[in-house]
């Protein structure tokens, strides 16, 4: 990997797992797109309910060997007893992935979904967080969300606390749900500086190249879209490629604004694809 000077911002881009044999011949191609922007590392996700482990489990994996860059694995609570989740661990370990991102994931429902235990399971990320501290082996990660958690309803005190409790049982970051409003990444951030913490917050970025899709995702992790966004791209409804070129001059300017208050790293959510994330990544002198 190239070195980057100490006040560089450092910067990751995250993949899904696909569901079938052409959405992961896609995934590829996007992979050697992106692995060409040198990134200081690339998570792989899981689907909601735990749906995708195996296949997250086989990717990160062959991530991991063929590209060289460090991969940063989601672990969940989500339907699997600690035996299992210990077995999954063990998998990472020889695969020599070194970082993980302990999530409690969502249920099948979707995060306002009642939470079902499973038995001998965990509940909770904090206990995730521990189980795989207990390692000595994984950096761990944990999610932080600034405009608020789906299942906190608001209670942004209740957030703060969440984490700081991760960061007491180990977690050595966070990264962001997307967000486009920077105060509410920095209201996060201070609130947690003035609680003492010191976990750095990575700020996860969506470069929007499907307006329906940010919507229905928006819906379902709790993000409030700016009227102006949507008033934006309503402009240009008919032109999907005037959709992505506005998609990423916004995201440009999320990120220009990011650097410019000091973030310690920005995640791109790049559903898979390259070409906006490459575009924003050069617009912003990252690369």
């Amino acid at each position: 990997m190239k070195a980057r000077t100490e006040k560089s911002t450092a910067f990751s881009i995250e993949l899904f797992p696909p569901k079938d044999e052409l959405g992961e011949s896609k995934l590829w191609e996007a992979v050697e797109e992106l692995a060409l922007l040198n990134p200081d590392s690339v998570s792989v996700t899981y689907g909601a309910g735990g749906s995708t482990r195996d296949r997250t489990i086989r990717i990160a994996d062959e991530l991991t060997a063929h590209t060289g860059i460090p991969t940063v694995a989601h672990l969940t609570c989500v339907g699997s007893t600690r035996t299992e989740l210990e077995q999954i661990l063990d998998q990472y370990q020889a695969a020599k992935i070194s970082t993980i991102l302990a999530l409690r994931g969502d249920p099948a429902g979707g995060p306002e979904a009642p939470w079902i235990s499973t038995p001998n399971g965990l509940d909770h990320a904090d206990q995730l967080v521990d189980l795989v501290c207990a390692r000595g082996y994984f950096a761990v990660g944990v999610a932080a969300f600034p405009d608020g958690h789906p299942a906190s309803h608001g209670d942004f005190a209740a957030d703060i606390q969440t984490l700081l409790r991760k960061e007491a049982h180990g977690a050595a970051f966070a990264t962001t749900q997307f967000f486009f409003d920077i105060s509410a990444y920095l209201r996060l951030v201070d609130a947690l500086a003035s609680a003492g913490s010191h976990l750095p917050i990575i700020a996860g970025v969506l470069p929007i190249t499907n307006f329906k899709q940010l919507t229905r995702m928006a819906e379902l992790g709790g993000t409030p879209i700016p009227p102006m966004i949507g008033e934006r791209f309503a402009a240009v409804a008919d032109d999907e490629a005037a959709g992505v070129e506005l998609g990423v001059e916004i995201a440009t300017q999320l990120c220009e604004e990011l650097i410019k208050a000091g973030v310690p790293g920005i995640h791109f959510y790049t559903m898979n694809k390259a070409a906006a994330t490459a575009a924003i990544v050069k617009n912003i002198g990252l690369r």
